[in-house]
């Protein structure tokens, strides 16, 4: 099986292709945006048109969610006009494609879990390009979509990260309570997300590690787990401003997931474990001198 992953310079893309190698695929072809200009139409079918492949990995996205809303016509241009295109091409050489989309696509109003089937109702520019980049996801019949949310991995900047770096010159920090959802482990969804493309089962999913937390329970278990002395302290949204609007509930349903023979993630704190012995691995790597 011949795989294309987009966005291999961010946090899923590298994973995913780490996981593949780990399965044994040797045709993996990974594309940054040096590769594929996401924003030019034709650049975009075309490139997928001629490599062929069998399966397209499509993580690459426009994420400055408050920067979008100043830069709206690029973030449209990738997320959903690239997208578009990334899904025609698929249709044309038969391919499979699944598309990673977000729980931004979500007003956040309702009080219980999200299905997927829910109604979508996006505050922001950053979500409401995602949530096109959806139905025109749903123009190649072969498509996986799925939703997640609150995402950290190795390569790239995350939340996780960002705390542990504040934590090196600070005793206490501020962060939001009021705003609920899942992390999401870019390896635990990479093992997902290559089981799923050796299937047939197209849809929509939901697909974060399991239970949920506000931002300010999971700094306090980043440091706790890291055993750092520092002190959270509880604020609300309203006491953050930012240009782009958040949903308050961001927790999404996975019993779709099981029910279609997908196991779920992991819990969230085992994910922040695993992570936290994948930074030291990579901190003690960086030591060493060849």
């Amino acid at each position: 099986m011949k795989c294309v992953v987009t966005g291999t310079s961010g946090q899923l893309g590298y994973d995913i292709i780490k996981e593949l190698k780990n399965q044994g695929y040797n045709d993996i072809i990974g594309l940054t945006h040096k590769d594929m200009d996401l924003s030019d139409p034709f650049e975009v079918q075309t490139t997928i048109i001629n490599l062929k492949p069998d399966i397209v990995f499509h993580c690459a996205a426009y994420t400055k969610v408050d920067l979008a809303e100043e830069e709206s016509k690029l973030c449209e241009q990738i997320n959903t006009i690239g997208t578009k295109q990334i899904a025609i091409a698929c249709k044309k050489i038969h391919a499979k494609l699944i598309y990673i989309s977000t729980d931004y696509i979500f007003d956040g109003n309702k009080n219980s879990e999200y299905f997927e089937d829910d109604f979508c109702n996006p505050q922001n520019v950053y979500g409401m390009t995602k949530y096109l980049g959806e139905l025109y996801t749903r123009i190649n019949p072969n498509t996986f979509i799925v939703r997640i949310s609150w995402v950290f991995g190795i390569n790239g900047k995350n939340f996780i990260k960002t705390m542990l770096k504040l934590a090196e010159n600070h005793t206490e920090v501020n962060v939001i309570c009021d705003q609920i959802g899942s992390p999401t482990y870019t390896v635990d969804l990479a093992k997902l997300l290559v089981a799923m493309a050796q299937t047939e089962k197209y849809g929509t999913y939901h697909a974060t590690n399991e239970g949920f937390c506000s931002w300010a329970d999971l700094a306090e278990y980043v440091f706790q787990s890291n055993g750092l002395d520092v002190k959270v302290n509880r604020i609300l949204t309203s006491d953050y401003p930012q240009k782009a609007k958040r949903p308050f509930n961001s927790r999404l349903n996975k019993d779709k997931l099981e029910n279609c023979g997908f196991q779920r993630l992991p819990s969230w704190q085992d994910a922040i474990d695993r992570f936290n012995q994948e930074l030291k691995k990579e901190k003690v790597l960086k030591k060493i001198t060849f």
